[in-house]
């Protein structure tokens, strides 16, 4: 799946998170748990599942890095949501970037050491 199609799956996730955040009670839905525990936990929460990501890519089984990433997409959407943003703000930072090469992009957000 790619193109439009993943878009739409992102911003849906994207919804359903926020509506969950907003609607849903803690102890029918794990995503206001996790609002509930608040910001802190949340970002823990990710910071965990990049570890996994990190280590599935080490082990080198291509299911199971795609499981950790999954589960790191969806908590960074998360994340988003608990600071009010999309995920369609990630996909319009990522077109920014197309077609940049990784170098450019990256100086043009360093400030630049001077020469000495």
């Amino acid at each position: 799946m790619s193109g439009p199609a993943s878009v739409d799956v992102l911003a849906h996730l994207g919804e359903v998170v926020a509506q969950r955040r907003d609607q849903a009670d803690p102890a029918q839905s794990y995503v206001a748990k996790l609002f509930a525990k608040g910001l802190d936990q949340i970002l823990k929460k990710v910071g965990e599942e990049a570890t996994e990501v990190v280590l599935a890519a080490k082990d080198g089984d291509p299911q199971k890095l795609v499981y950790e990433v999954a589960d790191l997409w969806f908590h960074s959407i998360v994340a988003l949501a608990a600071l009010d943003l999309k995920p369609e703000q990630v996909l319009a930072e990522l077109a920014r970037r197309e077609g940049l090469s990784g170098l450019e992009e990256f100086a043009r957000r360093t400030p630049q050491a001077p020469d000495h």
